[in-house]
């Protein structure tokens, strides 16, 4: 298969994690489970990651991750080389949803408010985060780290002005 799709199949968990969360908020029965990320604890007065992240996305989205990749092995066995589908999805989706807590600590400690753009950190969030995590067990080769950053930058942008349009966001990035 194209390197370039492998590259993009192989990221696809942690895409999909990525926009987990937000609709696990929306599912009626999860969405009152409300427990923080940070369990509501503060450092320095500002709160760890904000009330925007919660448990239920975590733990959803890096279930998501796993089933994807899952589904992706099925569609081309190549993809996972030497990992076991469920577990390389898991921590692709574990690795972006860290990400994307990470860079909200770090937003706090600018001031800039849950749910504010931080361009463009917001979008490189998660693909750092889901890259390092699976980094020590799969060498990707440069043109593989460049085609999943530019594809999933991308993808990420085009995401939430569809997000915005449909009425699931407030912004449109």
């Amino acid at each position: 298969m194209n390197e370039y799709l492998t590259a993009v199949l192989f990221f696809l968990p942690a895409g999909l994690a990525n926009t987990t969360p937000v609709f696990v908020n929306r599912t009626p029965v999860l969405r009152d489970w409300n427990t923080p990320l940070d369990f509501g604890k503060s450092w320095h007065g500002k709160r760890i990651f904000g009330d925007n992240k919660r448990l239920r996305g975590l733990i959803f989205g890096t279930l998501v991750g796993g089933l994807t990749a899952v589904v992706v092995s099925n569609l081309n066995a190549d993809v996972y080389i030497d990992l076991q589908p469920f577990w390389a999805g898991s921590m692709l989706g574990f690795g972006a949803l860290s990400g994307d807590a990470v860079e909200s600590f770090f937003k706090r400690r600018r001031g800039i408010d849950a749910g504010k753009s931080w361009f463009p950190f917001d979008q490189l969030d998660y693909i750092i985060g889901g890259l390092l995590v699976v980094y020590p067990f799969v060498d990707l080769p440069e043109r593989a780290l460049l085609t999943i950053v530019v594809s999933y930058f991308g993808l990420h942008l085009l995401v939430a002005y569809s997000a915005y349009l449909l009425g699931l966001k407030d912004k449109p990035i």
